[in-house]
């Protein structure tokens, strides 16, 4: 009997020391287990179904506690194994998003229409800023030798007469397909917000379309027009303001004048106010800028007669010059002369209506210059016609010009009390005239004359 009690007392230590082990492996294991995910969390994985979840209970439970630790420490290097492994692949995965973005980014920021590329401008891109630099500075003009062409027409009227583009901004695709593509190949396209070309441009509702052009040169581009030409050209001395110039170069197109020259002290002819009031008169005719009287003389066919055109509106003149003209000695006495000489170095002065003239006149002797009506016959030979500004008037220069090519002073005569016309009006009512008169001789006189002209202007 003492011997079975016995056995049945180590019988029953023997399970409960298997017990405790089994249940000391099981706590063990699942502090362990707490702790390291505590201590790295990687990453958490959810399987698709809990087969392997009993399986690793019922083997954590069936397993001694060694093979435990074991399987632990094989865990343990295998999750290390696998956090290298996934930032190895997370830093591929990243520089691959980055090369396919910078590869997206080059495909969007250049596109193409019809076999044409252009390019999107960014937010601070300095291309922009060179429309400012080209619009407001005469002296960038000048020294870079570019000028900024805004509209539609504008700028296929320069592409028609030959003209260099540079750099075209437009806003829409559409509004590039206005234009000829065929004679943009050479040039950038740049596509911009709507928004950026209304800070850029001066006009109160943009066209959607820019163009930055070299300078054109007069004698390499090809205006249509040459051909319904006559024997005129017009001198503007002195016009300061853009609207004037503009419309007097519009009124020389349309009259047909064989060029237009400007001499110094005049306004740039490629101010954006010039090139919206002369509505593409630039690429059909020559325009010949900032000349002395030197140079004037040069641009013009020999011989040629010079007329300047008289700004006063006093009508006693019509009928009493004969009689008076042998008193009037004096720039000051007669009105519209300005009385000081063109300075040679005189290159821009801002426009101003309200400047002071009255001191101008200092006694200078004027030369002799017969007057006649703007309709009475003038324009019998190749002629020039002289226009001045209205705040200084015509320079001493182009009245001895006229005298020394025994031209005339033409004037309009206008009711009593009544401002004389300004400058752009006078220019046109005068040149229609002369255009008249010319094209009524061409047919009077014949072919041999007008070949004679063609010869004398070429």
């Amino acid at each position: 009997m003492a011997a079975y009690m016995r056995g049945v007392i180590c019988l029953l230590s023997t399970e409960k020391n298997a017990f405790l082990t089994r249940g000391s492996g099981i706590i063990v294991g699942s502090k362990r287990y707490v702790r390291g995910l505590r201590r790295k969390p990687v990453r958490v994985l959810f399987p698709e179904d809990g087969t392997d979840k009993v399986n690793v209970k019922q083997t954590s439970q069936s397993q001694p506690a060694g093979l435990n630790v074991k399987r632990e420490r094989e865990v343990k290097v295998t999750a290390t194994t696998t956090r290298h492994q996934e930032e190895s692949d997370f830093v591929k995965a990243r520089i691959n998003v980055q090369s396919t973005v910078k590869d997206a980014h080059v495909t969007v920021t250049k596109d193409q229409v019809d076999g044409l590329r252009f390019e999107r401008a960014f937010p601070g891109d300095k291309r922009l800023a060179r429309l400012v630099s080209v619009a407001r500075s005469r002296t960038f003009r000048e020294h870079q030798g570019k000028v900024l062409l805004e509209g539609r027409r504008l700028i296929c009227d320069a592409l028609d007469a030959g003209a260099n583009p540079q750099m075209v901004f437009f806003s829409t695709v559409d509004r590039l397909r206005e234009l000829p593509l065929d004679k943009l190949k050479r040039a950038t396209l740049v596509k911009v917000k709507f928004e950026d070309i209304k800070i850029w441009s001066d006009l109160v509702a943009p066209q959607g379309v820019m163009a930055i052009f070299s300078r054109p040169d007069p004698s390499r581009l090809n205006f249509a027009n040459s051909g319904h030409s006559v024997p005129l050209s017009l001198i503007c001395d002195n016009i300061r303001d853009p609207g004037n110039l503009g419309t007097m170069l519009r009124c020389a197109a349309a009259a047909g004048c064989h060029n237009v020259l400007l001499t110094k002290g005049c306004v740039d002819a490629w101010e954006p106010k010039v090139l919206r009031a002369a509505m593409g008169a630039h690429f059909r005719l020559p325009i010949y800028p900032s000349l002395g009287w030197n140079d004037v003389e040069n641009h013009l066919p020999k011989p040629v007669t010079v007329h300047v055109a008289d700004s006063s509106c006093d009508t006693s003149r019509e009928t009493n010059d004969s009689q008076v003209s042998h008193k009037l000695s004096k720039a000051g006495d007669y009105g519209w002369v300005s009385a000081r000489p063109n300075n040679k170095k005189m290159r821009y002065e801002e426009y101003d209506s309200d400047s002071d003239s009255d001191n101008e006149f200092e006694g200078l002797s004027l030369p002799r210059v017969d007057t006649k009506l703007y309709h009475e016959s003038w324009a019998q030979s190749p002629a020039a016609l002289v226009v001045g500004g209205e705040t200084h008037g015509l320079s001493v220069e182009a009245v001895q010009l006229a005298e020394k090519t025994a031209g005339h002073r033409l004037f309009i005569p206008v009711v009593p009390d009544v401002d004389s016309l300004n400058s752009a009006m006078a220019a046109s009512i005068l040149l229609f005239e002369g255009r008249k008169q010319l094209l009524k001789l061409m047919q009077t006189s014949g072919r041999k004359w007008k070949s004679k002209v063609e010869q004398q202007i070429s």
